[in-house]
């Protein structure tokens, strides 16, 4: 019987009346918690009993959350009406059907003989994983045991042949929406770790492979639903990505509160308890391990009984050396038998981490749990073997986040870090930040080993890209407090002095070239010769650039591009031959074809946008004025005076994704700096109309980081139009701006204008000021 496909009637209606039919039709109660989960079950079930009478042949079963008796506020209803082939099943289901989405409900729904459904369960392993949750809700008894029977005693047969295409899918899943326990905005159900993984333990332990569903998993699983509940009271309909700005109410309604720092007392100050969003989000990252460890496990299981792996003439697996004290065994990796007799070697947990990384094999459980329990702890400082089994570690490349997560799940990183337990699942505040602080370091060090041949050394390379940002999560610039933190691990591990002192600045200075690039003019001799003076030396120079990129891939899509990536090449080469030759470069010429030919000039090439018309004041304003009004982003702009022209050079790059036309936007640029009213009138209506909000915006005075300017930048909300409002004020209040340079940080913006002259009058910069902040 084929299934009925209709239109979901509330997909027609917002989440609000959707919800308000819920409650008036079904008289489903809220709640989060186990009990609350049941009573949501138990009123879903009496709604469903109500629609349909009685009757032999026929059964109503619920699959997926309701047959589970898990339902959250908002959760979809999984239904199949099973049949013996009587007649008028169609007509039937609509009479179930359409009640059901009249009551602003969402289903998915089948109609099937005992047949088709196991037909269907044996094509489609999806189908097989429901029908272990189902569950009867009126009807035939019989007919539905019949059903749930049959499904569980075909998957028990069939589970271990089905796994690994099961296992295929579930790493596409994974791969689309991430690893809950190292987002810090993840999906509940799908992300790896998440509600949907549980099933696939369900699975397993139905199947008689392993018992999967440990103590652990179960406690795990409780409050991994509490939260999609408290998610769904908090938002008011069905979601389960866990955004950022939804975390502290989440919080609240979980009970996760916290005293603000310097109050001891929440009796005497009641307002000083906060939730504690922070602490939602370890708890997540910590349940989201627990599932993820167990179906590793289990996954690994599965595979064992199924391959059987290779075995010797006895029928035993093969065991073969893949390290020192390290041999595989039945595809896992285990402690030889001479290591396990002997003195435990205070390394030897590096060094088998360091195998897993290179061999990309797991470390067996119980290899785990010894080395937990019985490996002595390194000594300060370590012996080299244990420095060179954590180089080995680091640089594994792909094979190092699986090992390190590994053996974070068993204690051994605290044990080679202590400074680990406070970085664990710690949340990074940065919407351009896509990974908890732990997992960044740790991925920041595999993207590290992709420029390893490009330094003279790799090794602190690594070690810097795993310690760059161990100052968050502590008061101050974590790039300065981080640098102390960082060289004791570096001195407790055994590096010489001049070691230590390397991988502190590499801390101190990680995020020294892209700032610069993004935020100072490259062609300024001040600019060059200040990074130079910072870094000291052509090595030290090739490790951050190395850093700065490792540290921009494991950040996330927002932290890189390839203007910005252009621009870092270009600050490094100058820098470069700076510290090679002690001369600064000379700065770039302008582009000869602006210099020459009747005026105006406008050239397009690619991301670069030049203008040359008579000397004036304000060709900058009108020019990014214009670029705004064709929505296009100013990343620089370089303006000056060459033989009585006015010259505007420009890098930009579209706000919206698509380039505007060429011929249009050369057209406005050549009236607009021609002094054409109506293009001015134009895209000054646009620009102002698009103003940013956030934070109260600021600027701060750089004296001296400039030759022949002073830089004032303003520290704002981006918005469209921006760059052109700003330089109007600057010019009306008499600026002459030399160059400028933007940098966009999530929502914020940081704009560096030079401004040619001292300007060391306070009352003048204080009127200078105030135009800014009044033009923002």
């Amino acid at each position: 019987m084929t299934s009925l496909i209709k239109k979901n009637a509330s997909e027609n209606a917002d989440d609000g009346d959707a919800n308000l039919l819920i409650n008036e039709v079904v008289g489903v109660p809220g709640g989060i918690g186990e009990a609350a989960r049941l009573a949501r079950s138990a009123a879903y079930d009496s709604f469903l009993r109500g629609l349909l009478a009685g009757r032999d042949g026929v059964a109503l079963l619920a699959v997926g959350g309701l047959g589970r008796r898990q339902c959250a506020p908002y959760s979809d209803l999984d239904l199949v009406l099973l049949h013996a082939g009587v007649p008028g099943t169609d007509e039937l289901a609509a009479s179930i059907w359409y009640p059901i989405w009249d009551a602003g409900l969402r289903l998915d729904h089948s109609v099937r003989t005992v047949a088709e459904a196991l037909s269907v369960a044996q094509d489609d392993v999806k189908v097989a994983l429901g029908l272990l949750d189902a569950r009867l809700i009126v009807g035939d008894q019989a007919l539905a045991d019949a059903l749930i029977r049959t499904a569980a005693d075909h998957w028990r047969r069939t589970a271990v042949r089905h796994l690994p295409g099961l296992r295929e899918v579930t790493a596409a899943r994974w791969q689309a929406h991430g690893e809950l326990a190292f987002l810090l905005e993840g999906d509940l159900k799908e992300a790896a770790g998440g509600l949907r993984d549980v099933g696939l333990l369900r699975a397993v332990s139905a199947a008689g492979i392993t018992d999967a569903l440990r103590p652990a998993v179960r406690a795990a699983h409780l409050r991994l639903l509490d939260t999609r509940d408290a998610l769904h009271q908090q938002v008011g309909r069905r979601v389960d990505r866990l955004v950022a700005q939804e975390r502290d109410g989440v919080a609240a309604l979980l009970g996760l509160r916290q005293l603000q720092p310097g109050t001891s007392d929440a009796a005497r100050h009641p307002g000083a308890v906060v939730e504690d969003g922070d602490a939602l989000l370890r708890r997540v990252a910590g349940d989201a391990r627990t599932v993820s460890h167990a179906l590793d496990d289990a996954f690994r299981a599965a595979e064992r009984l199924r391959s059987g792996r290779s075995r010797g003439g006895n029928g035993r697996p093969v065991r073969r050396p893949v390290a020192r004290d390290v041999v595989e065994h039945d595809g896992e990796l285990v402690l030889a038998r001479t290591a396990i007799g002997a003195r435990p070697d205070p390394s030897l947990s590096l060094r088998v981490a360091a195998a897993a990384a290179t061999t990309r094999l797991p470390i067996a459980r119980a290899t785990c749990e010894w080395l937990a329990a019985y490996c002595p702890p390194l000594p300060a400082p370590w012996p080299a073997e244990a420095r060179a089994a954590l180089t080995t570690l680091l640089g594994a490349g792909p094979g190092l986040v699986p090992a390190w997560e590994t053996c974070d799940r068993y204690g051994l990183v605290d044990g080679w870090l202590p400074e680990w337990t406070r970085l664990r699942s710690l949340p990074q505040h940065n919407p351009v930040h896509r990974y908890t602080l732990d997992r960044h370091l740790v991925q920041a060090a595999h993207e590290a080993s992709r420029h390893a041949r490009e330094v003279e050394r790799p090794d602190l390379l690594l070690l810097g890209a795993l310690l760059h940002d161990i100052g968050k999560g502590l008061t101050g610039d974590h790039s300065t407090v981080g640098v102390p933190l960082a060289q004791a691990v570096a001195t407790r591990i055994g590096l010489p002095p001049g070691e230590v002192a390397l991988i502190g600045t590499l801390v101190r200075l990680h995020l020294l070239l892209p700032d610069v690039a993004t935020r100072r003019d490259l062609a300024d001799p001040v600019t060059i010769a200040s990074v130079a003076e910072a870094v000291g030396d052509t090595g030290t120079l090739d490790l951050l650039h190395a850093l700065v990129r490792a540290d921009a891939a494991a950040t996330g899509p927002a932290a890189w591009s390839d203007w910005k990536g252009r621009l870092v090449a270009e600050l490094v080469a100058r820098v470069r031959t700076a510290l090679d030759t002690g001369m600064l470069p000379e700065p770039p010429a302008p582009d000869p074809a602006l210099l020459a030919g009747p005026l105006p000039v406008v050239h397009l090439t690619g991301d670069r946008v030049s203008v040359a018309a008579a000397d004036r004041r304000g060709l900058l304003a009108t020019v990014a004025g214009c670029l705004a009004l064709h929505r296009l982003e100013v990343i620089s702009a370089d303006a000056s005076v060459v033989d009585g022209r006015a010259l505007v050079e420009c890098r930009v790059q579209p706000r919206y994704g698509l380039p505007p036309d060429p011929v249009s936007l050369r057209a406005d640029l050549r009236r607009a700096v021609g002094g054409d009213v109506s293009v001015t009138q134009r895209l000054r209506g646009r620009a102002l109309a698009a103003r940013g909000g956030g934070a109260a915006p600021r600027v701060v005075w750089h004296r001296e980081a400039a030759t022949d300017a002073v830089l004032l930048e303003l520290r704002a909300a981006d918005a469209a139009g921006l760059l052109y409002r700003v330089t109007c004020a600057l010019d009306d209040a008499g600026a002459l701006v030399r160059a400028a340079r933007i940098s966009t940080l999530g929502a914020d913006v940081v704009d560096a204008f030079y401004l040619v002259g001292g300007w060391p009058d306070d009352d003048v910069r204080a009127r200078l000021e105030a135009a800014v902040l009044a033009a923002v």
